[in-house]
């Protein structure tokens, strides 16, 4: 069983075509970009939300455990935007066959399932279990993972999934902790795995000047797997700050000019595709 903070039975923009989303609780690192900070860490059962539901949809057991009822439920997000603690009191506990049964509810209007997180490669157990079920419907399975977690770990769950849409965060390992406390070592490793194994289909920056070592990530990227660069999209993600709690949370976005300035410089270090968004 693992903690489910949300599926999406229908999105186009968690990979290739129509896709199921699923969205598991709990990071290993917090980047202070974060646009969905709730999934950071689990419930703590302070019990604050609680009494702030207008719904009276939350209660606190007697094992001080937040009790979400998802019927009485309007989905205002209050309860989130009332923990202090980035976490959410609306998650399911699910296995992967529970999981699996919801995936088939959406077929047959999609192409496969993308699990995303908090950091989805903290349950790799759960995700193998997952994807042999899904493999079988004749559907991709598509990770979404910061890369922390070193897949080369996991064997049987790599042979199951078809791609990973991989987030390089920056390339400077002190940037790196700064913007998210932790390392990018198993990173790097993991880039350059995946891209031998042509197991990747994007590579995400997400791009904020003074924070984000840009064009270092993007140099540094070019420079380990430049025999693929054609074979992945890079994707340059201009900074939002709606969602991002902290102290970027006032933030504003890098204009147009910086960021078709960053495009340029990726298109010129060889990249075959690069998006901007």
């Amino acid at each position: 069983m693992v903690p489910v903070n949300k599926i999406i039975p229908m999105s186009v923009v968690d990979g290739p075509g129509n896709r199921t989303s699923i969205f598991l609780q709990s990071c290993n690192i917090a980047c202070a970009y974060c646009h969905n900070p709730e999934t950071q860490q689990m419930c703590r059962g302070c019990g604050k939300c609680v009494g702030e539901c207008p719904v009276q949809a939350l209660e606190l057991n007697m094992e001080e455990n937040v009790i979400w009822h998802p019927d009485i439920c309007v989905q205002c997000d209050h309860c989130i935007g009332t923990c202090e603690f980035h976490a959410s009191p609306k998650i399911r506990y699910m296995s992967s066959t529970q999981v699996f049964e919801k995936v088939k509810e959406s077929i047959p209007f999609i192409r496969g399932i993308t699990v995303s997180g908090g950091e989805c490669m903290l349950y790799p157990e759960f995700l193998t279990e997952l994807f042999g079920l899904v493999k079988g419907l004749g559907l991709t399975c598509f990770i979404d993972s910061n890369g922390t977690v070193d897949f080369e770990s996991y064997p049987e769950l790599l042979k199951l999934c078809d791609k990973v849409m991989l987030d390089v965060k920056s390339w400077q390992p002190e940037v790196f902790r700064q913007l998210t406390g932790g390392s990018n070592e198993i990173v790097k490793k993991n880039l350059r795995l995946l891209a031998k194994q042509q197991k990747l289909e994007e590579v995400r920056i997400v791009c904020l000047e003074h924070e984000v070592d840009v064009e270092q990530t993007i140099d540094g990227i070019a420079g380990m797997v430049r025999e693929y660069l054609d074979e992945f999209t890079l994707k340059l993600i201009r900074f939002r700050r709606y969602g991002v709690r902290g102290r970027l949370e006032e933030q504003a976005s890098p204009r147009d000019e910086q960021m078709e300035r960053w495009k340029e410089r990726a298109l010129e270090r060889g990249f075959g595709k690069v998006r901007v968004t």
